[in-house]
This record gives structure tokens, sequence and C-alpha cells, in this order.
């Protein structure tokens, strides 16, 4: 059978199962049995297939079907134009939180800073503004030790020598009131454990403790807001990826907690997905009366 006559019985296959892009999802799998990228199925459609790549294909295929997430069966997701290496210990990285990097680097001012990105998962956040801002020290934590491992892989894999990452729940590697960064980026779990979604589609197979979160989404939100503070450099940033209704929850407790500047982003779908607010520390107190001239 030809590729191009593959590509479309695997597509049709995939339709009828509920896939939300046959297409794409086919030929991504292809192009990763066959060791060549999409561009070369399109031009080299009317190759046989050999039978052995063949068969894999369609046992691919077959977990797709399944519902297996095509990140998981290649074992790796392009992020920010990188491409990054994929495991069952992380989420998959997606397109809409490219928005967050986006916010990040429009917020550069100096070429030497420090970001932190918390819950990094395979660091793809981490990366992709490692690679934009070669001048900064950029970390990378997670709780999981599998996360770490394989963000750091990726580092080392794109020679991205300005990022490190590290175990860490949330800010328990660092110093209170020691280190401090001109950016903090996550995107936290922020699902309620009663949605809906988390039985539908790829979030079935991801990690349950890198999407839920208690108060209905919420908390790991809340606790970084409040946390953040003692490892934000005056001026600096915080910068949260959340639900699509969860912005305004978002923008009142950075006020109540005294960021200033505070703004939510929309993704690409026109969603407020990130939310975020300045650090500034309260003006120095007056020592007596203030003289008018």
């Amino acid at each position: 059978m030809t590729l191009d006559a593959l590509l479309q019985k695997a597509a049709r296959r995939l339709q009828a199962a509920g896939s939300a892009s046959p297409r794409l999802d086919a030929e991504v799998l292809l192009a990763y049995v066959t060791g060549h990228d999409r561009t070369w199925l399109y031009t080299w459609g009317d190759r046989e297939c050999p039978p052995w790549e063949h068969a894999r294909f369609d046992a691919l295929i077959a977990a797709r079907i399944q519902g297996q997430p095509v990140a998981y069966l290649t074992g790796e997701r392009e992020f920010w134009g990188l491409k990054l290496a994929t495991s069952k210990d992380t989420l998959i990285p997606r397109p809409d939180t490219e928005t967050l990097v986006e916010a990040a680097l429009r917020r550069v001012a100096t070429r030497k800073g420090r970001l932190l990105d918390l819950g990094t998962g395979t660091g793809a956040i981490a990366l992709a503004f490692a690679s934009e801002q070669p001048g900064w020290q950029v970390y990378g934590v997670d709780l999981r030790p599998g996360a770490v491992a394989l963000a750091q892989r990726n580092a080392e894999t794109l020679a991205l020598n300005n990022a490190r990452f590290m175990q860490s729940n949330w800010f328990s590697a660092f110093e209170k009131g020691g280190e401090r960064f001109d950016l903090i980026v996550s995107n936290p779990p922020y699902i309620a454990a009663d949605d809906p979604h988390l039985h539908q589609g790829d979030v079935r197979f991801e990690p349950t403790s890198a999407l839920v979160a208690d108060t209905g989404g919420l908390a790991d939100l809340l606790y970084l807001v409040g946390a953040a503070r003692d490892y934000l450099a005056d001026a600096g940033w915080l910068m949260l990826e959340h639900g699509y209704r969860q912005a305004a929850s978002v923008r009142a407790a950075l006020a109540e907690a005294g960021y200033q500047a505070i703004e939510s982003i929309r993704d690409l779908s026109g969603h407020e997905r990130i939310t975020l607010g300045r650090r500034q520390e309260p003006a120095p107190a007056r020592n007596g009366p203030v003289v008018l001239p």
C-alpha cells in the first residue's frame, strides 16, 4: 500500500473513532514510523510502505483510537519550534501555553536576569524562554523526579546551557527571602476534581497530580500568588496560566496580595488564559509631616 493510501485509510479510522484531528494524527504517526517529516510524506506519497513499517503504523493507529495521546506514542512534541521529549510523567505541552512564553518575553527589560518556572514538566516554558534569552539564568522545578530528569535531558539535547532543572515542592529548594527572580512563571494544576474534561481526550492519560487542584481548581494558583512575593525581585513579574473561567479570581487574588499592573491575556481561542502582576515594594514611610513649598 502506498503512503498516501495508508494515510487516507488511517485518517478515516481515526475520524470514525472521534479524533479531532484525524489527518494530522495519522501524518505525525507515519512520519515517526518512517523517520521522515510530514513534508517528505507529501513528496513521496506514491511510495510503497514496507510491511514492517505498515504493521508498526497500524499498531500506533490502534493505540490512538483507544485514546493514547500522539505525544506519548511518539515520545516527543514540538513547542515554540523546539522538539521536546515527552513521557507519562509530564503534561503534554500545548500551543496555548506559548501565550505564557510570549508574555514573559515581552516583559524582558534587560539582557540578563533570572526566571523561575514552577512545575516545569518537560521544561517547555523554561526552555522556550532560555532559547530566546541566552543571557538569562533559567531555572525549572518540579516535584516529580521523572519530570526533572526529562526536562534536564531536553535542555542537554537542545544545548541550552543557561537552563537548569531541580526537584522542588514549589519554592522549597530556595531560601525564602534570599534568592530573587525577575520573572516567575507557572502552568500549575488548575482543574477541579469533578471537572468532566478529566475523562475526555488526551487528559485521561496525563498525570492527575499535574492537572487537579483543590478549591475548585484554584488552590495552587492562590498559593503561588501569596508565596511568590518572597521570591520575586522588586518590580518582578508573576505570570500564571489558569482555566478559562478563573481569570477574575486570579486577578482578585493578585490585587489583594498587593501586586500592580495586573492584567489577563487571551489564548489562541480567545479565552483569558494568562494572568500576571508586578511585585512592588511599598513606598517607604515618611518621617514627620510633609512640608509643602
